[in-house]
C-alpha cells in the first residue's frame, strides 16, 4: 500500500541538510565566543586574586602619616 507520508522528499531532505549545517556552523561559533569570554572571566579574577594576596603578603599599602605632637 502506497502510504503519501511515508515518502521520502528529495526537497525536504535537502533542506534539512542545509539547516543542520547551518546551525552547526552556528553553535561552534557560539561555542567558542562562550570559550574565549569564559577563559578571560577566569584570567581576569586570577589577577585580581594574585595581586590582592601580593598586597596583603608583601605590606603593599601605603603608610598613613603621623602627625607630631605640638609642644
Amino acid at each position: 500500500m502506497f502510504n503519501l507520508w511515508t515518502t521520502k522528499n528529495p526537497l525536504m531532505s535537502m533542506f534539512l541538510s542545509g539547516a543542520n549545517a547551518w546551525a552547526g556552523a552556528a553553535r561552534g561559533i557560539m561555542t567558542s565566543q562562550a570559550k574565549r569570554h569564559q577563559v578571560a572571566a577566569m584570567r581576569e579574577g586570577t589577577k585580581q586574586v594574585t595581586d590582592a594576596w601580593a598586597a596583603a603578603l608583601t605590606n603593599a599599602a601605603p603608610k598613613k602619616r603621623t602627625r607630631k605632637k605640638r609642644s
